[in-house]
């Protein structure tokens, strides 16, 4: 006798409201090249016409896109929305809000930042020129100056630090999600690091592990250089993790 053929269970499905669509569509576009930056999108009346919908739909529409930073629109406009440059704006907010809503942890977004800086100041050990060198022994001079007067001026000094790295990676991607990462996480603990009872010491122990940093990327040791930057955002931010989410940033810097 055959066996009871099981039944098929399907999973319960998500309604998509016809705006989402139009989303879609249009990111699509551009993600395949058919629109670019500078671009016109039709009229209004003329969305309306192409998708088949209403014209509150396509407002709805147009205002997620240009709330997600990818068109901008003007109201009676007859040229119809501009596709916009891609801007850090929008990933930086969507980052944060997952960070503040706790879909993304403290822990998460340091082990990112380790991995990634780590990454960058590998490829700047190899491929930075001389006038780079010296533009990152500027920013450690910058660093030295600002412990003596706020921590906002030496956080100033080693974004510029940071910055200049990534530049030299000849990486777009790893410089946008440097930045975007570094942004919440000084977002959530600036104020806590600034106010720490140690926060001088913190500093003068940061520009140590930076000038050693330095040192690696002029004697062109890429691993070292990325060790030691591991190591300084570790020292820099663990004691703001919870004990056992720190395993995760641990394995980043254990050899």
């Amino acid at each position: 006798m055959a066996g009871k053929v099981q039944p098929v269970r399907f999973e319960p499905v998500q309604p998509v409201r016809a705006y989402q669509r139009i989303v879609e569509q249009i990111e699509d576009a551009l993600a395949r090249g058919e629109l670019t930056p500078g671009q016109r999108l039709p009229s209004e009346r003329e969305l309306v016409t192409q998708f088949a919908v209403s014209r509150s739909t396509v407002r709805e529409a147009l205002r997620v896109l240009e709330s997600n930073g990818v068109v901008r629109s003007r109201p009676g406009d007859p040229h119809g929305p501009e596709i916009l440059p891609f801007s850090q704006g929008p990933l930086r907010k969507q980052m944060t809000r997952l960070a503040r809503v706790d879909q993304l942890t403290l822990s998460e977004l340091i082990a990112f930042r380790m991995i990634m800086d780590g990454a960058a100041i590998q490829l700047a050990s190899r491929l930075r020129t001389d006038e780079q060198l010296a533009e990152m022994e500027q920013t450690l001079v910058a660093m030295r100056e600002a412990i003596d007067i706020d921590f906002a001026a030496f956080s100033e000094a080693d974004v510029a630090f940071h910055e200049a790295v990534a530049r030299v990676s000849r990486n777009s991607l790893i410089q946008t999600c440097n930045e975007v990462v570094r942004g919440v996480v000084l977002s959530l603990i600036s104020d806590k690091i600034a106010h720490a009872p140690n926060s001088r010491a913190l500093m003068l122990a940061s520009l140590e592990h930076h000038t050693e940093v330095v040192e690696a990327i002029r004697a062109g040791d890429g691993h070292a250089a990325a060790r030691l930057a591991r190591q300084n955002l570790y020292d820099y931010y663990a004691s703001y993790v919870p004990e056992p989410a720190r395993d995760p940033l641990r394995a980043l810097i254990d050899d």
